[in-house]
């Protein structure tokens, strides 16, 4: 018996008579993080990593019925044995790890396996069989090391802050912005963050992690620093009107997909860095190659290359259909409301 199979309202554990990450309304629901096409309203009970908790209920609502296990702790559910552990992808993001009658199953979520000092680090979790993403599964998506890339967002703003010019980056608000605030460099200027983005720093400083000063973009009064300032915003606020406050600003996007020429070219911003929190070619090759997983399935992105390869080298592996997004669906809950004001009579769109 296959421990987790295919339904219309997603992946399915039919020994354990729950679902991972349904993309429908079900009873019971194992969660593998926060962003919006794993975690959606509905179910009548949830099961995620504890420190997802806050997120959840920020995004799900505070009345959910909400169950939590910290990393490695095993529960026993109609003989299946589960326990959820680091994926490295955001905070509270888990891979969940089913074991039953012997044979063991790793379902990933999303993953990276570069640790960015927002979450807990990616471990691999040997196992009998491996379900993988493949979000960035081709050979042209290799990523900088982290380090780099913060180095040149800094470099970036300190350029335009020498013109005069706000810097206006667009990221996800969940994970990507708290990853880019973790290594801002707050001499610079002021780091102001749209609503979807301040809203969740809170529940990152929360939980231990190390983020600058930042100041919500309705709490500015001192406007004759904006010129020095960065703008941590959503990609929905990208133009909008609620932008024009900012007056004269060089705007950016970093996204994994920014590393595609025609992407940079489309979302038509003045720089494209090339930061991701899913797994590149040689991590999605890493990663499975440290669960020791003889059969791999593999899900969203491109399923069907990682699929060739991973036979070509002896494995037994197969596509998976599933309802995720790719990395471009998640801008963040609430994002396109940041709860300002409008700037004229059409508001922020």
């Amino acid at each position: 018996m296959d421990l987790v199979v295919p339904r219309p309202e997603g992946l399915y554990c039919p020994p354990g008579g729950f679902y991972i990450d349904p993309w429908r309304a079900v009873e019971r629901a194992v969660i593998t993080h926060g962003h919006s096409d794993h975690a959606r309203n509905g179910c009548g009970h949830y099961l995620a990593a504890a420190p997802s908790a806050p997120i959840l209920s920020q995004r799900l609502g505070t009345d959910i019925s909400l169950g939590t296990l910290k990393y490695g702790e095993v529960v026993s559910h109609h003989g299946v044995t589960l326990s959820l552990h680091p994926a490295g992808h955001v905070l509270g993001s888990a891979q969940v790890r089913l074991e039953y009658r012997g044979e063991v199953w790793v379902v990933s979520g999303d993953y990276k396996l570069e640790h960015d000092g927002t979450c807990a680090p990616f471990e691999p979790i040997p196992c009998h069989v491996f379900i993988t993403e493949s979000t960035f599964g081709l050979p042209i998506y290799r990523w900088s090391p982290q380090a780099e890339l913060l180095a040149d967002i800094n470099a970036w703003w300190l350029k335009n802050a020498g013109e005069g010019r706000t810097s206006v980056l667009f990221c996800y608000a969940f994970g990507k912005a708290q990853r880019i605030l973790h290594g801002l460099e707050p001499a610079i200027g002021p780091i102001l963050t749209h609503g979807a983005v301040e809203s969740l720093n809170q529940i990152y400083r929360n939980a231990g992690v190390l983020l600058p000063s930042t100041q919500h973009v309705r709490h500015l009064t001192d406007t004759s620093q904006l010129g020095r300032s960065i703008v941590i915003a959503p990609p929905s606020a990208q133009g909008t009107p609620w932008l024009k406050r900012f007056g004269n600003y060089a705007d950016g996007f970093a996204s994994g997909w920014m590393l595609v020429r025609g992407a940079r070219r489309r979302r038509g911003v003045d720089r494209g860095f090339v930061l991701s929190d899913h797994a590149d070619w040689p991590g999605l090759q890493n990663a499975i190659a440290g669960t020791g997983a003889a059969r791999v399935l593999v899900t969203h992105g491109q399923v069907h290359v990682m699929v060739r390869w991973l036979r070509e080298r002896g494995l037994d592996a197969d596509a998976l259909a599933t309802e995720y997004g790719e990395e471009e669906s998640e801008s963040g809950a609430g994002a396109a409301d940041d709860g300002l004001p409008p700037v004229d009579s059409a508001g922020p769109k």
